[in-house]
């Protein structure tokens, strides 16, 4: 064979496509990341499909992630985006399909399946998503015996240049009807929460868990943090008005929902915060503030053949 000195070398893209965006699954085939040519990225954890980074064209991260939570699916990740389902908060022991269950249900601390990725390519704009899915295949015994249902979970993250998606599908693929709570648990990164102001709740119902459960009505003005805050309301302007943060006076974030009627916010402050074994560093509560929507007040029964779709998409501003 003749060695030809200026031979072609092998072609490292298809000619004439833009770039693509890059996926990668690492540690231990439990992190999947994915990155857009511009730079933005996002990584979730097949343990709850737990979204523990976003991170904008600089490297900037719009997530706060304790430095000391479990990743390995023992517990709930404390911080990002964990998946709440099939029941909010505490077991309600009068809810007796979910009373057995743990805090925030089993969805956030499952193995989920990567089922592969999906891109589209603009000329000003490309974007890349990701989908999970979990069905009682995917829980252990203990779990299935809590919730002997058949059902299906597909959850979608969509990374774009400007925005995060997040969309849920939950299907009802047996005989039984059940009935489902579910929230998008969003720990969002800022700077300083004694500056931090949530628009888009003026006006609005809200359950105050810090003061009894008591029933209240949010001022005209924005929502500030002076102390523990855990508070569920139930936006008057319905979930396509934007709910906005925003960090020393400048917009950082704009939350659009989709079928998610319920926005919670909450910030444990310093004596709960100090009392959390995975919350590190303790005085992490000056740096994130949760804002996440969700279907909680009350419960969405879904009948045999039934599906309930809800998503959030958070625009940096």
């Amino acid at each position: 064979m003749v060695d030809r000195p200026n031979k072609p070398s092998a072609l490292t893209a298809t000619p004439g496509l833009p770039p693509q965006a890059q996926v990668n699954i690492s540690h231990g085939n439990s992190r999947v990341t994915a990155t857009l040519p511009t730079g933005e990225s996002v990584e979730v954890l097949l343990f709850g499909a737990t979204v523990l980074s976003w991170k904008d064209a600089s490297g900037d991260e719009k997530l706060w992630l304790s430095e000391n939570t479990k990743l390995d699916g023992t517990k709930g990740v404390r911080g990002g985006i964990p998946l709440v389902f099939p029941a909010f908060g505490p077991p309600d022991p009068d809810h007796a399909p979910t009373s057995e269950l743990p805090q925030h249900g089993f969805a956030r601390t499952a193995r989920w399946e990567f089922l592969g990725k999906s891109t589209s390519e603009g000329s000003s704009s490309s974007s890349v998503k990701l989908d999970f899915g979990l069905s009682p295949e995917n829980l252990d015994e203990a779990t299935r015996t809590l919730w002997p249902y058949q059902f299906g979970l597909l959850y979608s993250v969509t990374l774009d240049r400007e925005s995060l998606n997040t969309t849920l599908v939950i299907s009802n693929d047996g005989d039984e009807p059940f009935e489902i709570q579910t929230l998008l648990h969003t720990y969002f990164r800022i700077n300083d929460i004694n500056s931090v102001e949530v628009s888009g709740l003026e006006n609005s119902p809200y359950t105050d868990k810090v003061d009894g459960a008591k029933a209240k009505t949010e001022g005209s003005a924005a929502v500030r943090f002076s102390g523990e805050t855990d508070r569920v309301y139930t936006p008057a302007k319905g979930p396509k008005h934007p709910v906005v943060i925003s960090d020393g006076g400048r917009p950082r974030f704009r939350i659009v929902r989709d079928n998610l009627d319920q926005v919670v916010v909450w910030n444990p402050w310093t004596e709960k915060a100090a009392g959390m074994g995975d919350f590190t560093p303790k005085d992490g509560f000056r740096n994130m503030a949760c804002v996440e929507a969700g279907s909680v007040q009350g419960w969405q029964k879904l009948d045999k053949g039934d599906a309930f779709e809800g998503a959030q998409t958070i625009f940096l501003s």
